[in-house]
């Protein structure tokens, strides 16, 4: 009997790719929450008493949810294979601004036209990407300090306050308390920065996977000309997915704004490297095209937990962006050599 050479066999070559393809697939999707099951044991046994407590998870999914909302508008961009966008920091500072320096006019009118604010700098952001085909990271960077340019000059490097700005204002009063506001769950209360995060996660899933856009979106990340060749509006695709990812920004400035009872120029720091580390880790590409929000929503708690175990161990501030920057270039040439094996260039 005769044995059957599999390495010559091209349908059992293929066969095994496409499982191989499909394992590593699983592997990026869902080896994060291997991680943030790590984490987890990790941090019961440097910190059992203070990393199980109620207030620790509370400022942990607090921290979670400001870097989750940033994450979740980056998973556009980087799905849309335009790397990252590196105006965020801005965006989420000019939000937060805006917002207060409207609150005389009311609550409500003020958080609209912040959010609004933020999201006009994103369509921007995507009109010379998308239609001048300005390259993403270049122009983003650049972007970033023109608008830190601007900012700096309309309120000359000040910060600005709510209630000098309307004092004795109930307008202010509800903008102070839309980041402490929380709903009861037994022993434990879910803040509704939480569940705004857990909004935006649920519905960019369904938009990347349910929707024509996302259909569209991902056919514009994995190869551009293609997406040009079938008919796709391509311009137009790339203008909201920035739109998308600035109205996120946007609404992370307002409740950033609203923790610190203040608004600065400087609110949104680090936001847009973290987030694109927390993407990165959850199993999106730079190549784009691939992964969705349930790995974002992973890597996003990997960050935070990182950050709240090295908090409660002491570890500096300066140490701690080592961490994270060693952390992301692992996760770089991790994610390098995973896009290799799934077959892309």
């Amino acid at each position: 009997m005769s044995e059957t050479n599999f390495d010559s066999n091209p349908a059992c070559t293929v066969h095994r790719v496409r499982e191989t393809s499909k394992f590593a697939q699983w592997i990026n999707r869902l080896g994060v929450y291997v991680v943030v099951a790590a984490l987890l044991i990790i941090g019961m046994a440097v910190a059992p008493t203070k990393f199980l407590s109620l207030e620790n998870i509370r400022n942990t999914l607090q921290s979670v949810s400001l870097m989750g909302m940033v994450a979740v508008g980056m998973s556009f961009v980087v799905y849309s294979a335009n790397f990252a966008d590196l105006s965020a920091p801005m965006i989420i500072a000019f939000s937060g601004m805006i917002t207060i320096s409207s609150i005389r006019m009311g609550f409500v009118p003020a958080f609209v036209i912040g959010v609004l604010s933020g999201t006009l700098l994103g369509a921007i952001s995507g009109f010379v990407i998308g239609k001048l085909r300005a390259h993403p990271v270049i122009w983003t960077m650049a972007y970033n300090f023109v608008l830190s340019g601007i900012v700096r000059w309309i309120y000359m490097g000040s910060q600005i306050y709510p209630d000098v700005i309307a004092p004795d204002s109930a307008a202010v009063d509800t903008f102070y308390n839309l980041s402490r506001a929380s709903i009861p769950i037994g022993d434990f209360s879910l803040s509704w920065m939480t569940v705004v995060m857990l909004a935006m996660i649920v519905l960019g899933q369904l938009i990347l996977k349910r929707t024509k856009f996302g259909n569209q979106l991902k056919v514009v990340g994995s190869n551009y000309e293609a997406a040009r060749l079938s008919g796709i509006n391509v311009t137009g695709v790339i203008i909201t997915v920035f739109m998308i990812a600035a109205f996120c920004f946007a609404v992370t400035g307002v409740f950033f704004a609203s923790i610190s009872k203040m608004g600065a120029y400087y609110n949104g720091e680090g936001y847009d490297f973290r987030a694109v580390t927390a993407v990165l880790l959850g199993g999106m590409t730079l190549m784009g095209g691939k992964g969705d929000m349930i790995g974002t929503f992973g890597g996003a708690l990997v960050m935070g937990m990182l950050t709240n175990i090295m908090n409660l161990i002491g570890v500096s501030t300066f140490e701690q962006y080592m961490v994270l920057g060693v952390a992301f270039l692992i996760i770089v040439w991790i994610t390098t050599i995973s896009d290799r094996k799934l077959g892309k260039s």
